[in-house]
C-alpha cells in the first residue's frame, strides 16, 4: 500500500525554498507514495512546474487570506481572517518594541498565523502517513491536518532571526521532527531552540535536475559577451542577500580585473538601494541588475563565476544549482558556510569583507587552473541529493 504524503507551502514563487520542493517532488517514488500539496496560494511562476503525479489541492479562500497584503484579504471578504492578522501584526509590533533585538516583520510572519489558525477549516478529511510542513510559520500543518507523523523544514540560519523564540519554540514542539537543510543550520537552530535538540535531523535540499539541466539550454541573450569575465548572483533583494555591497565589491575588484562584468538577477524591496550603490560607487558599466528571471539558469551556465556574498545563509540553493552546472563558485565566510562546500575543492569562502571579498574572486578568475580544478570537480559530483528522499520514508516506519 502506497504511504501517503502531503506538503504545504506558501505559494510557488521564485526562490530556493520553492526550487527545492520541486526537487523533493520529482525525487519521490509514485509506486511507493501518493503524494499531495496545499498551497496557500496557488500563485508563481514555479506552479507550472509541479510534476503531475501530484495531487494538488483546491485553493481555500481562506488560507489564501494569510498571504499578501492585509487589504486584499480584507477587499475579497475574508474579514475574520483579515482581523486576526491585524491582531497579530499588532501583537508583533508590540513585542519588537519591548524587545529592540527583534525584528517585528520576523515576528509578524509567525504572529499571523499563531492567531488565525483556530478559525481556519480543516485542510483535508484524510489521515496521512507524513505532513510536511515546508514553510515557516508552521502551525497550519500542525493543527490543521491528521496526520501520523509531522515534520517541519528549516531552510536557514536561526542565530540570525531576531524573533520570538519564547512562542516559537511552542509552534515547533508541536511536531515530532524537524528538518534542517545542513549540519550547519542544525547546529544553529539548537543553539536557538536547545530543548528541541532531538527533534532537528538533516535532510539535503533536494535539486530537480530534469527542469534545471533542460532550461539551462536555452540563451541568456544579455549576457553575450566575450571581451569579459562574466559573475552572476541570484537571490532576493533582501538584507540576507548582501547584494547591496556587490557595488563596493566591485570597486575594488576592476582595480585587479578591468575586464569583468557582474550580473544580478533576482527581486525585491533592496533594489533602489542597489542601485544608488551602485552609482555611489561608479560601477554602472561592470554591474548589472537584470531583475526577475523564471529561468535563471542560461545565465549561471553562460557565466565565467557565481558568486553569493550573503550575510547569513541556511544552505543556498542557486550555489548547488551552480554547481551542478559545473561552475566554480565563491560564497562569503557565513556562519554556515562550511556546510554549503568544500573550501577549495568545489569552491571557494571568502571573508565578509568588501575588499577582500574582491580580492579572493580576482585571484580565483586570474588562474584558470585553480578555476577548471573546481569546474572539474563541480562536474564529477551530484548535487541533487534524491536520496534524501529516503530519509522520509525512514520517519514513516519507525
Amino acid at each position: 500500500m502506497k504511504k501517503k504524503v502531503i506538503i504545504v507551502m506558501t505559494s510557488m514563487y521564485l526562490g530556493g525554498a520553492e526550487r527545492s520542493l520541486l526537487g523533493l517532488l520529482e525525487a519521490f517514488d509514485y509506486e511507493k507514495y501518493d503524494v499531495s500539496l496545499f498551497l496557500l496560494d496557488h500563485s508563481g511562476e514555479l506552479l507550472k512546474y509541479i510534476p503531475e503525479q501530484v495531487h494538488l489541492l483546491p485553493e481555500n479562500p481562506r488560507y489564501k487570506a494569510l498571504e499578501g497584503s492585509l487589504k486584499n484579504a480584507f477587499s475579497n471578504g475574508q474579514f475574520a481572517v483579515g482581523m486576526r492578522r491585524l491582531y497579530g501584526k499588532f501583537k508583533g509590533n508590540r513585542y519588537a518594541r519591548r524587545f529592540r533585538g527583534a525584528n517585528d516583520i520576523i515576528v509578524n510572519i509567525e504572529y499571523k498565523q499563531k492567531y488565525a489558525w483556530k478559525i481556519m477549516p480543516m485542510i483535508s478529511d484524510e489521515t496521512y502517513d507524513l505532513a510536511i510542513s515546508f514553510m515557516t510559520p508552521h502551525y497550519v500543518t500542525a493543527k490543521r491536518i491528521n496526520a501520523k507523523k509531522k515534520i517541519a523544514w528549516v531552510h536557514t540560519d536561526y542565530t540570525k532571526m531576531h524573533l520570538d523564540a519564547e512562542s516559537e519554540v511552542k509552534m515547533w514542539d508541536l511536531y515530532d521532527y524537524i528538518a534542517t537543510v545542513s549540519e550547519g543550520v542544525k547546529k544553529t537552530f539548537c543553539e536557538v531552540f536547545p530543548s528541541l535538540a532531538s527533534k532537528v535531523i538533516v535532510v539535503e535540499n533536494i535539486l530537480p535536475e530534469t527542469m534545471i539541466r533542460q532550461q539551462a539550454e536555452e540563451e541568456a541573450i544579455e549576457m553575450y559577451d566575450e571581451k569579459n569575465y562574466k559573475i552572476v548572483s541570484i537571490g532576493r533583494f533582501t538584507y540576507q542577500k548582501n547584494f547591496d555591497h556587490i557595488p563596493a565589491i566591485m570597486s575594488h575588484l576592476k582595480q585587479s580585473v578591468p575586464n569583468v562584468k557582474w550580473y544580478i538577477i533576482g527581486f525585491g524591496g533592496d533594489e533602489q538601494l542597489i542601485n544608488e550603490k551602485i552609482l555611489e560607487h561608479e560601477v554602472g558599466e561592470e554591474v548589472v541588475v537584470l531583475g526577475k528571471k523564471v529561468n535563471p539558469y542560461p545565465y549561471i551556465k553562460a557565466c565565467d563565476l557565481y558568486v553569493q556574498p550573503s550575510r547569513y545563509e541556511g544552505k543556498a540553493v542557486t550555489v548547488r544549482e551552480a554547481q551542478m552546472l559545473g561552475k566554480p563558485v565563491v560564497i562569503t565566510d557565513f556562519t554556515t558556510a562550511a556546510s554549503q562546500l568544500e573550501n577549495g575543492i568545489d569552491g571557494i569562502i571568502v571573508p565578509m569583507n568588501d575588499q577582500l571579498c574582491a580580492q579572493g574572486i580576482a585571484d580565483l578568475l586570474l588562474d584558470r587552473k585553480k578555476w577548471q580544478e573546481l569546474s572539474d570537480s563541480c562536474k564529477a559530483r551530484d548535487y541533487t541529493n534524491k536520496t534524501e528522499v529516503n530519509k522520509l520514508n525512514c520517519l514513516m516506519t519507525d
